[in-house]
């Protein structure tokens, strides 16, 4: 199913009444924009070989870059897979496969310490034979037997791929099968002969985010510009896309519009039919089981005579697909306390698994049938960490979950008998450390969690070098997942670790998320200045000892604190950023976005966009704390002009910043082992340089 996995005009106010808005002078740093334009690719090589002199040279880099290696190529680390009809599939990168190898086991082998893996298909191979830089996105097979799949594959780690037809049996791309060009196109199995084919390529076919908008039933040895169309969504819509569940009580196919990142509808496809499934526009579908949608609800839904809760998980039967809304019949499933969310929703043949987050820390749930109710039981999982549900098999009753913390490695555990089947080492010697979760007051009053990793019997003198990671958005939680790399580069070298847990993410359901949505972003940054602050108030840190991290809408965090509270911070590393929020909705896919940050075209939230934007609000005359900016050419997600510009308008003020720019690497920034650990290692140097070495 889907999943909803950014001019210089400022209108200004006088007294007695708006004033007309006097022209913006022109952004001088607008070439930037144009992403494989020579001029600013070389722009960004230059930048690149400024940082990469200075950083490679310190002493501590190689072996920085030789840990982090070490770590992301360990060949002991748990190989995380995906269950099907009693055999798994797994993608594995390591020094001999850089690009990676999709492999299968029996389930059986699995479960045994030392599996004897399969290749299905050797992408290192691949790419050489077909002179690409092929980065695997993964694949989506025919249920239940699997011998058929969709492999996407990007180059150079771009959101926009391609899509080919794969027999699992003769580990070979089937010859006159599915297969579409480059493009953020979609490709989900109807049957073995049709998908369904969210069209990114035909004339007209895109939305204004640079989605598709069209679905087609698509039918082997066919034209897919031709295959016919199911459903036509509108312009000005997010993206509209395919998809059908499988499971032994039959398939049930949907077409979803996403009007906007958290509105959408929702339509049961019945032969050459489309009946709306009767829910709320702001709830989302999250599982198929046994003829209901079950749905989590963002807001609460009101119903004659009675009120389903916001942050609800709660059922529909398939079979009311059509009739309005006040005919649904809802069935509550599950209604969280005031601490709890649901993190996720998977089923198999006979039980619906929760991942929930209590208090920021994780819980599994089991709910089986039970009448026309549900027996609830908690799957055993250690607490005070983040514990997942893996993979599932829908026909069948087997599943696969996990636990980690801070300190302890990831662990999978087998559902039959409750027995871990796999568990990594330390990568770091976790003993002289600890861990606590705090409470931070916010600007209004709001109090703030955050987790806190620190050497045992820490001082509290305001000396000790603390890296604060925080994100903020999208209703994405942070949680306490084990510090590998960090733990090596950073707590074992006597380090502080935070992670803030500040409104607009997830981590206590729909209403932290929206308390910071568009008009209200501000609060999401006052929270993460209040954990800063709470950090120097208790003595763990101070600001010359402060160094803070976020990619992506983090980085849209990052370009706030350093232009909000410049004194606060040593060091910044900003990720791939959005930075220019004036223009975040005209670099694709950005307009997807407006229902998180809303639209800087809209008079009434222009001025509350230019309040906050970072790129708007670098001035002359102040002193910036060290800043990395971390992007990548290939970002087809967060547009590489932010961050360039940034850095150039900086550059201009007469401020040093670093700069680093993967021309592979997509929205990770990295699109193998080895770039990942060469830009650890350089973030860690400079971290290490401004806050552990006492003369600077």
């Amino acid at each position: 199913m889907p999943i909803l996995s950014l001019l210089l005009s400022v209108p200004c106010a006088a007294a007695g009444g708006p004033a007309a808005a006097p022209s913006a002078p022109a952004d001088p740093y607008l070439w930037l924009e144009e992403v494989n334009g020579p001029r600013a690719i070389a722009w960004a090589r230059e930048r690149n070989k400024e940082t990469l002199s200075e950083l490679e040279a310190d002493p501590r880099y190689k072996s920085f870059y030789d840990q982090a290696l070490e770590v992301l190529d360990a060949k002991d680390k748990v190989p995380y897979v995906t269950l099907r009809a009693g055999t798994v599939y797994n993608f594995w990168q390591d020094a001999a496969n850089v690009k990676g190898l999709w492999r299968e086991a029996p389930l059986a082998e699995y479960l045994e310490k030392d599996p004897a893996w399969k290749t299905i298909l050797d992408v290192d191979k691949l790419a050489k034979a077909e002179n690409e830089n092929w980065v695997f996105k993964g694949a989506a097979c025919l249920r239940p037997a699997g011998d058929r799949c969709i492999v996407t594959l990007s180059r150079g780690g771009k959101d926009a791929s391609v899509l080919r037809e794969f027999d699992v049996p003769s580990r070979s791309f089937v010859k006159g099968g599915f297969e579409l060009p480059e493009s953020k196109s979609g490709l989900g199995w109807l049957d073995r002969d049709t998908v369904l084919f969210d069209d990114a390529i035909s004339s007209g076919s895109l939305t204004e985010s640079g989605y598709p908008r069209v679905v087609r039933r698509w039918t082997r040895g066919t034209d897919p510009l031709t295959a016919p169309v199911v459903y036509e969504g509108k312009k000005t819509d997010m993206s509209a896309g395919g998809w059908c569940s499988f499971r032994p009580e039959g398939k049930h196919c949907f077409v979803t519009r996403q009007i906007s990142f958290y509105e959408s509808e929702t339509f049961l496809l019945e032969g050459g039919a489309l009946k709306k499934l009767p829910i709320p526009a702001d709830a989302a579908v999250n599982e198929v089981f046994r003829g209901k949608a079950l749905l989590t609800l963002r807001s609460d839904w009101k119903l004659p005579g009675r009120t389903l809760k916001q942050n609800s998980l709660v059922s529909v039967d398939l079979a009311k697909a059509g009739l309005p809304e006040a005919e649904a019949d809802p069935r509550p499933v599950f209604e969280p306390g005031p601490r709890v969310t649901v993190e996720g929703v998977s089923s198999t043949e006979d039980a619906v698994l929760l991942t929930l987050l209590d208090n920021v820390k994780g819980r599994i749930l089991k709910l089986t049938p039970d009448g026309d109710g549900w027996k609830t039981g908690d799957v055993a999982v250690a607490p005070n960490g983040d514990a997942y549900v893996l993979t599932t098999d829908p026909y069948g009753k087997r599943f696969l979950y996990g636990y980690q913390n801070f300190l302890m490695p990831d662990s999978l555990v087998y559902s039959e008998g409750g027995r871990t089947i796999k568990s990594a080492p330390a990568r770091f010697d976790a003993a002289g450390l600890e861990t606590a979760q705090r409470e931070a007051v916010s600007a209004d009053g709001t109090r703030v969690p955050y987790f806190i990793v620190y050497p045992k019997g820490m001082k509290p003198d305001g000396k000790n070098p603390t890296l604060l990671y925080g994100y903020g958005g999208f209703e994405v939680s942070m949680t306490p997942r084990y510090l590998g790399v960090a733990g090596r580069l950073w707590l074992s070298r006597g380090g502080v670790y935070a992670l803030a847990n500040i409104r607009g993410g997830g981590e206590f359901g729909p209403a932290w998320h929206k308390a910071a949505l568009k008009e209200n972003r501000q609060k999401a940054f006052d929270d993460f200045i209040a954990v800063a602050e709470d950090l120097v108030k208790t003595g763990v840190t101070s600001p010359a000892h402060l160094g803070i991290e976020g990619g992506s809408n983090g980085g849209l965090l990052m370009g706030a604190m350093f232009t909000q509270r410049p004194d606060l911070f040593r060091t910044v590393l900003c990720e791939v950023p959005l930075l220019d929020m004036l223009r975040y909705t005209k670099l694709p896919p950005g307009a997807s976005w407006v229902g998180e940050y809303g639209d800087p075209d809209d008079p009434a939230m222009r001025p509350v966009i230019a309040e906050y934007s970072p790129y708007q609000n670098i001035r002359a005359g102040v002193k910036y704390p060290d800043i990395f900016f971390l992007t990548s050419t290939k970002d087809d997600r967060v547009h590489p002009g932010h961050a360039r510009k940034a850095a150039a308008k900086l550059l201009g003020l007469g401020t040093k910043v670093h700069y680093y720019e993967n021309i592979d690497g997509g929205h990770a920034a990295a699109a193998s082992n080895p770039e990942t650990a060469r830009r650890l290692a350089l973030e860690y140097v400079l971290l290490s340089r401004d806050l552990m070495d006492p003369t600077r």
